[in-house]
């Protein structure tokens, strides 16, 4: 009688694990689902004082997309929109303003490689991408700016639900950009610049880019 009693507690213990196994939710992704990623900021300000007043107003949207080949790897494309905006006015005088608007847009690839927990998922990604910029003052364009980059960032996705995260990107680990500004006098400068910060994790709320992840 005891050995059945016994038998049965296993039995229903192994009953009631295998089933709490089945509701957990899978968090992290498989071959085929689609991820969407996006980080989206703007602000604005006004300062006054008895020189007169200046105001500055922010605009930046950074969506991705991304295809998973396998349940570690995807491929996507990426692009990006922004816009900055200040007004100085001076007591008595006519408001000068200047204006920079950009835009970007690339490919990127990114592997899945640490699992912290059910929840934190770790990446590093490597991308290439094109951009351009166009600086203005009273609506006459000063300069314009282009290039391409090449870089590899590292990332968190912390799953708050089975298909909803928050994204904590690294950026800049290794960077390799080339620039070039032209100017309507004719005159250009051309810029190449290679970056490695490999002490992110030591400031890393100074340098990550906060976004939100959708599984599909």
């Amino acid at each position: 009688m005891k050995k059945i009693i016994l038998s049965a507690a296993a039995l229903f213990a192994f009953a009631f694990v295998n089933a709490q196994e089945a509701e957990t939710p899978a968090f992290g992704f498989k071959q085929g689902d689609v991820l969407l990623e996006g980080n989206l900021s703007f602000g604005f300000s006004k300062d006054e004082d008895d020189a007169g007043e200046v105001k500055e107003s922010t605009f930046n949207f950074n969506p991705k997309a991304g295809y998973f080949l396998t349940e570690k790897l995807a491929l996507g494309v990426e692009f990006g929109v922004g816009s900055e905006k200040t007004e100085d006015t001076p007591n008595g005088g006519t408001t000068a303003e200047t204006t920079t608007n950009s835009f970007n847009a690339g490919v990127f690839a990114r592997y899945y490689f640490l699992d912290l927990g059910q929840r934190f998922k770790t990446y590093a990604e490597a991308g290439v991408g094109y951009g351009s910029s166009k600086d203005e003052e009273d609506g006459q364009e000063v300069s314009k700016l282009t290039g391409f980059n090449v870089g590899i960032d590292l990332g968190i996705n912390y799953f708050i639900t089975e298909n909803f995260a928050i994204n904590f990107g690294l950026t800049n680990v290794l960077a390799f950009n080339n620039e070039k500004t032209e100017f309507p006098s004719g005159a250009e400068t051309k810029t190449n610049s290679f970056e490695g910060n490999f002490n992110v994790f030591n400031n890393f709320f100074d340098t990550a880019q906060f976004g939100l992840t959708w599984k599909f």
